[in-house]
């Protein structure tokens, strides 16, 4: 589920051609993510197509005019300096809309995941086992310099796409930002896992107990609540510092963008509005 919405933000970030392109092709894209992780039945499938046509239509009319908002603010923030509270706002923004987002799948997803048995919760289970040893090699794989390299690798792709190449006080400056981040691959495996099972644990229990939707939404939307809770109070604190540090470190590189730079990432922003704004459009 968790993956499913993050497609979501994915497409919005690529290269502004792709959006429309992407956008429109979204329910497809996560019916065959959901059924590769499921194995959804004949009857199964239909009523998750189903789900997931109305989520989309939800999110086109409900979502998109406040994401086109977000890129209008922020293409106007991105014109100057910035104040990390000033994003941290914008981020705040984005991850209210989500919670809507959820509030609205939760709804649609509960008569799926009611008919949903053993044989796809334990197909469910085994595709996340293969789906771990991926995640555990790309991230856990070498000693700390090299997982430091390829986390910079990924970062600088991802800058430059927005901002162009960027100067090497600005590869020195986000490298620095990296190595001194709280996040560690060892957590983040725990919490890719703690997450799986408790998603699992809640679809085995609607199952076992044949709950009802009220109560399958209550159940579905726990999961969603406890995965952005951490559960104790030091992994707390990890994760209100890394939310804090993403805000400071994104506008630490801002301010230190030149003026090409800027004009190339408002560019960016104004194409992702434009983009946007069509795809509202009957």
């Amino acid at each position: 589920m968790r993956s499913c919405l993050l497609l979501f933000s994915l497409l919005l970030l690529q290269a502004c051609s792709t959006i429309k392109l992407g956008y429109q092709q979204l329910p497809t894209l996560s019916y065959w993510w959901l059924d590769s992780t499921v194995s959804f039945s004949g009857t199964q499938s239909d009523q998750a197509k189903t789900a997931i046509n109305q989520l989309y239509q939800w999110h086109r009319r409900e979502a998109l005019p406040v994401y086109a908002k977000l890129m209008q603010d922020t293409q106007q923030l991105s014109a100057g300096p910035v104040q990390a509270d000033q994003l941290c706002k914008v981020l705040t923004e984005a991850q209210n809309q989500l919670d809507l987002l959820m509030r609205q799948a939760v709804v649609l997803a509960a008569p799926v995941a009611m008919a949903l048995g053993p044989r796809q919760l334990s197909h469910m289970a085994k595709h996340w086992d293969s789906k771990n040893e991926a995640w555990e090699k790309e991230w856990l794989q070498g000693d700390s310099s090299e997982r430091l390299a390829r986390r910079l690798d990924k970062t600088l792709s991802r800058y430059s796409s927005f901002y162009g190449e960027l100067n090497a006080e600005q590869t020195d400056l986000i490298k620095t930002q990296l190595s001194q981040s709280p996040w560690r691959a060892e957590s983040g495996r725990r919490d890719r896992q703690r997450r799986q099972q408790d998603l699992l644990a809640a679809l085995q229990r609607i199952q076992q107990n044949q709950l009802t939707q009220a109560q399958t939404e209550a159940q579905l939307w726990g999961v969603w609540e406890r995965w952005l809770q951490a559960p104790d109070a030091v992994q707390q604190n990890v994760v209100q510092s890394l939310s804090q540090r993403t805000c400071e470190n994104l506008a630490q590189l801002h301010n230190t963008s030149t003026p090409e730079q800027r004009l190339r990432a408002s560019r960016r922003l104004r194409a992702y509005e434009r983009d946007l704004l069509e795809l509202i459009r009957p």
